[in-house]
């Protein structure tokens, strides 16, 4: 009786709540997985039908050359990859150092900074007054306002703050006692403790930079300063194709494309996937 008590307590721990669970995040994968299964397949297609095929029915690596040998695409590549690695190592050590203040309470006037930086997620100047700043600072037809303009992001900064805030009071203070100054207790305590916060708010940059296309269609017209994701957009949208030897169909093209532009993260998402949750929910829950 005993041993039929507890095998039937067992199989009460999967309810039917948890298998509409499974039922609807299965449906969710699928959703996602789906369109890019289809976008990959027809990236290897040499047919260029529009079709949903789970394997290439002639399978081609063509449309991956054009993109990766056409210098009219190479240049563009580079230049995402450089602005996105500066881009997000600016964008980590302002956010580092503005959240690192905001957590020296005996600091004056560190209230005031805070509501500063807080009414900036709710108003911005505008399009116009941003234009002209950034032709004031000499970064129009320039691929570093990419840099500049997501060096600063307030939420990344409220978020590493509150990071630092779960640190332990008596970490500072026993760096006190031992003669360390701020910026050493910077250096050697809270940076070694925020890989997590560190590695999370770090993907956000790399992929706010990558992605921004809308950018470089506003403030550049030198084509030599573009990125990967304004060109790839007008080769699609404007149907603006490079000449290539190979056969390969426009439709090939655009989709290869397409994982060329994403294939970057997810191929480091897995890696930084740990860190990204752990950091994410340590940075945005106050106990």
């Amino acid at each position: 009786m005993a041993k039929t008590k507890a095998v039937s307590g067992k199989r009460k721990k999967f309810s039917l709540f948890d298998a509409i669970n499974y039922i609807v995040f299965i449906i969710i994968t699928l959703i996602i997985l789906v369109p890019i299964w289809k976008v990959v397949v027809d990236s290897l297609n040499a047919v260029g039908v529009y079709q949903f095929r789970l394997w290439p029915s002639q399978f081609t690596l063509d449309g991956y050359r054009v993109i990766f040998g056409e210098q009219g695409l190479f240049r563009p590549l580079i230049n995402s990859f450089v602005t996105t690695i500066v881009g997000t190592l600016f964008g980590l050590i302002l956010c580092t150092l503005g959240g690192y203040v905001l957590i020296q309470f005996d600091m004056p006037g560190r209230n005031l900074m805070a509501y500063f930086l807080l009414f900036t997620m709710i108003f911005s100047g505008g399009m116009i007054p941003e234009y002209l700043v950034m032709r004031r600072l000499g970064l129009l037809n320039s691929m570093w306002i990419l840099v500049i303009k997501h060096g600063i992001n307030v939420s990344n900064i409220v978020l590493m703050r509150n990071f630092f805030e779960g640190i332990p009071g008596s970490l500072f203070e026993a760096a006190k006692i031992d003669g360390c100054s701020p910026m050493r207790i910077f250096l050697r305590i809270v940076l070694p403790l925020s890989k997590a916060a560190l590695a999370s708010i770090g993907l956000m940059f790399a992929v706010g930079v990558w992605n921004d296309y809308s950018t470089v269609q506003i403030y550049i017209t030198d084509p030599n300063q573009v990125n990967f994701q304004y060109k790839l957009r007008v080769m699609i949208m404007d149907g603006d194709t490079p000449p290539t030897q190979y056969p390969v169909s426009q439709t090939t093209l655009y989709n290869a494309g397409i994982i060329a532009a994403i294939l970057p993260f997810l191929i480091l998402y897995p890696f930084l996937q740990k860190y990204f949750v752990k950091g994410v929910n340590i940075g945005a829950v106050k106990e």
